[in-house]
């Protein structure tokens, strides 16, 4: 986040503003500690309503709206980090053009998706994330683990069910290297462990 607050602090007064949305079905609590010392608003998509329209499985990512709620720039994979985003996004601010589009490649489903499972994986984590709101933690792991069966290339489901079972991985600081590490590990199990019901979750009950 220290990234975007210095990007925002260099272009605020350019009639730019960034609104942060945090995925995150534990609600505000969790995301708070996070973003407290931020410049600009944050909000939580405790149903993953956002990611879910645009068809969005991993994060960061980045939508641009210009004042007429027209969208200019969507990336899935979108990073402060990369120079060729930062760029993209300084062009649409100073207006030298009016729309971006980013080729790069930082996320591939390895299945082709079904529709019909996708849906089921959406309707899961709603579920999972009402059952968390009623303190049910093993329920909506169980909700979770399934959702991913359906969806398997879906990070953000990936991560909601790394947060209620390794917190320690994500407060106080959030552990990427473990995050990777434990991304790997989990799909080559599942790559060894499919058949006509799908493939195994490592760690589901």
């Amino acid at each position: 986040m220290s990234g975007w607050q210095q990007f925002y602090e260099k272009y605020k007064e350019q009639n730019f503003e960034i609104l942060s949305v945090s995925v995150d079905i534990q609600g505000p609590n969790v995301v708070k500690p996070y973003v407290d010392e931020m410049p600009f608003k944050t909000v939580v998509d405790t149903e993953n309503k956002l990611s879910s329209f645009f068809g969005m499985k991993i994060i960061p990512n980045g939508i641009f709206i210009d004042e007429n709620g027209i969208i200019r720039l969507i990336k899935q994979g979108f990073h402060v980090t990369n120079e060729e985003h930062v760029e993209a996004l300084e062009d649409l601010i100073t207006e030298k053009v009016d729309t971006v589009t980013l080729d790069d490649v930082y996320y591939e489903p390895i299945e082709k998706e079904n529709p019909l499972e996708i849906e089921l994986a959406i309707t899961k984590f709603k579920l999972a994330m009402e059952l968390m709101n009623q303190h049910k933690r093993e329920l909506a792991l169980k909700e979770l683990d399934e959702a991913l069966r359906y969806d398997p290339d879906n990070f953000l489901i990936r991560k909601q069910r790394w947060y209620i079972r390794y917190p320690e991985k994500f407060e106080p600081t959030i552990d990427i290297e473990w995050q990777n590490e434990q991304l790997k590990k989990e799909r080559d199990v599942e790559r060894d462990d499919c058949g006509p019901e799908g493939c195994r979750i490592p760690g589901s009950n």
